[in-house]
């Protein structure tokens, strides 16, 4: 039977070779990325990393599931685009949100983040070129949209949908006091503090001192630096800010989740499951709407999103932000869209990506 140190030996030699043939990849990664910068080609490709994993989560691992190999696999590839070319990543920030979060699941560590202190700040760095990609929330299942993600998307023309990630938001309780009953003052955004009230009653807290704060992020400094005081926070302020966790998964809604998009300045190639954004304004008319939205039945599209969202520069004027299945060149969605253009409908194209909704 083999001891502790024969199984190590076994897991120094298989890293050795983890090691070299990682370093293979990226000696092939290079070629490429001196291919593609010689081109103009895109660096980021959704569509490509997403077929690797699903390649490889085929392969039925023993020891290793689809999250795991998904970790991995992320990883690797940001070292990669990074390879091809340096990557920064802006973000509403500060480091430690979700949105922080959701950016470094896609790019990974060694990506280079901006945190930006609005969504339109993230917007205004893309437009002036001073960051490749952008990571701004779209909805929450529990919150709705975000109105400022809506208006960005319609005014800048030049930026586009690339991708979409849904992630599942889990609050955590996190001290650096080691009793429950030594805590007299909570730091948390109020949206955070309010998913978790039945946690903070179940478990005497309720009546104590809660002091909101900008970002989930900052309540965990705040956390951090201040004695008999705790956070509800994300996992990954806690981890930045080095504040222990006493609880982990304490919202109330266990299905809460975030939708956000990745944004840069390309246009995605076809695949099988793609989503398109547009956003259209009608004809002020009498059944406007409904027109348009018959054109994507008549066309069998499924819409997976209808939002309406006020233009701020006409009174009780509305856009109305749509996501639907398929690509925008996809011969039925460029009949649609041709079609609303012929009948007064004024349609804006967001961004064609692969649908990130995989429940």
């Amino acid at each position: 039977m083999q001891n502790i140190d024969d199984l190590r030996g076994c897991i120094d030699g298989v890293d050795n070779q983890i090691l070299k043939l990682l370093d293979e990849r990226m000696g092939y990664v290079k070629k490429i990325g001196e291919l593609k910068n010689s081109s103009g080609a895109t660096i980021y490709r959704p569509e490509r990393e997403k077929a690797i994993i699903s390649r490889l989560e085929s392969e039925h691992s023993h020891n290793l599931g689809k999250k795991a190999i998904e970790a991995i696999f992320f990883e690797i590839f940001s070292v990669s685009r990074n390879l091809e070319k340096p990557q920064v990543v802006a973000f509403l920030g500060p480091f430690g949100t979700y949105t922080h979060q959701a950016a470094k699941s896609r790019f990974g560590a060694v990506s280079t983040y901006l945190p930006l202190a609005s969504i339109e700040a993230v917007f205004k760095e893309l437009d002036n070129k001073e960051a490749r990609y952008g990571v701004v929330p779209i909805e929450n299942n529990t919150e709705g949209g975000v109105g400022a993600t809506f208006d960005c998307l319609g005014e800048y023309e030049g930026i586009k949908i690339v991708a979409e990630i849904y992630m599942d938001i889990h609050h955590c309780f996190v001290s650096n006091e080691e009793n429950i009953k030594d805590i007299d003052k909570i730091y948390s955004h109020p949206q955070g503090y309010n998913q978790c009230l039945k946690f903070l009653e179940d478990h005497g807290l309720n009546e104590i001192e809660f002091i909101p704060t900008k970002s989930t992020a900052l309540a965990a400094k705040m956390a951090a630096q201040t004695p008999n005081s705790a956070a509800i926070c994300s996992q990954i302020a806690a981890n930045i800010f080095k504040v222990p966790m006493m609880f982990e998964t304490i919202e109330d809604n266990l299905a809460n989740r975030t939708r956000f998009f990745i944004l840069s300045d390309f246009k995605n190639a076809k695949t099988n499951h793609d989503k398109t954004s547009i956003m259209a304004k009608t004809d002020h008319k009498p059944g406007a709407l409904v027109e348009l939205l018959q054109m994507f039945r008549n066309e069998g599209i499924n819409l997976t999103k209808l939002e309406s969202r006020p233009i701020k520069k006409k009174d009780f004027k509305t856009n109305f932000y749509i996501d639907f299945e398929g690509h925008i060149d996809d011969e039925r969605v460029k009949k649609v869209l041709l079609m609303a253009k012929k009948e007064g409908h004024e349609i804006s194209w967001l961004g064609s990506y692969m649908n990130g909704d995989e429940r």
